[in-house]
């Protein structure tokens, strides 16, 4: 990683529960954290801001949204206090010019795709955040170019997360397969992970894929990783974590810009249990 660039990653974030529980992700999340440099600001791009235009959070205090519901009362409990930073989101909608993306000052803040990894990355919240949404009425091929457009951001001291999942079929859960993967969900996630690691831009061009209608039956989750995909304009992305829960949702993470030395998570626990009967999200899903 050279001095003046930060990296960028795509987490799998899965369960919401995954934001109070220790494991094999969350270590990784949190070596990520702490091997990167310091940010001026976090830009992260959640599948859970899924909505009708493109904005970017531009408030000084972010509110922490619990955007779910059939969860422990202390996952609701749990708040990121992280600052804002609006003078960042200007700098959003300046790089991504002409296409318009409008500041919020007042509607979103951080929901748990983003707070839920963040909790692990960056524990003590003390570097601003703002959230871009995903503009629903777009196509793949929309979001991989802004998120080539994003790339100058960092060598602004910006550091560029997406955070959702290459598999996610939440109708599909299987509660026995706590910690692997239908026989779909492990090709597509393959062969997203061969893309990933050579060109990754032709991630974009996998809903022709026999598998994709079952691994991304919404887009929310996929989006992300598309944000991340042109980051990289054709680099290739390097795998930080990898493994499967209730049989439908990838935890798959990928880095870019990182150093290749950094340690893999040593904590084979698998991902947080899931609670009986899988709860609605309230957002995007």
């Amino acid at each position: 990683m050279s001095d003046t660039t930060m990296p960028a990653a795509f987490l799998g974030h899965g369960n919401p529960m995954n934001a109070l529980e220790s494991n094999r992700y969350t270590e990784a999340w949190r070596l990520f954290g702490a091997s990167v440099p310091k940010p001026r600001a976090i830009l992260m791009i959640s599948a859970h801001w899924y909505t009708n235009a493109t904005a970017v959070t531009a408030m000084e205090r972010p509110r922490t949204i619990h955007d779910f519901y059939g969860f422990p009362q202390e996952l609701f409990d749990v708040q990121y206090p992280a600052e804002g930073a609006p003078d960042v989101a200007e700098m959003v909608a300046d790089v991504v010019k002409p296409t318009w993306v409008g500041q919020d000052v007042d509607s979103w803040g951080l929901d748990h795709g983003a707070w839920s990894v963040l909790l692990h990355a960056f524990p003590d919240a003390s570097i601003p955040v703002v959230q871009l949404s995903l503009n629903a009425f777009k196509n793949f091929d929309h979001h991989l170019e802004l998120g080539r457009k994003l790339a100058s951001l960092r060598e602004q001291g910006v550091l560029i997360i997406g955070s959702g999942n290459i598999v996610h079929n939440l109708r599909a859960v299987d509660f026995q397969q706590r910690d692997s993967g239908f026989d779909w969900a492990l090709r597509f996630d393959e062969v997203a992970r061969e893309k990933l690691e050579t060109d990754p831009s032709e991630v974009a061009a996998l809903d022709g894929h026999p598998d994709f209608r079952r691994a991304v039956p919404t887009p929310d989750h996929y989006l992300p990783l598309l944000y991340i995909a042109g980051l990289a304009d054709g680099a290739p992305l390097d795998l930080l974590v990898d493994g499967h829960a209730a049989g439908s949702i990838s935890m798959a993470a990928y880095t870019l810009g990182m150093s290749r030395d950094v340690p893999a998570p040593h904590n084979e626990e698998p991902a947080a249990n899931l609670p009986d009967g899988f709860p609605t999200l309230e957002s995007n899903l």
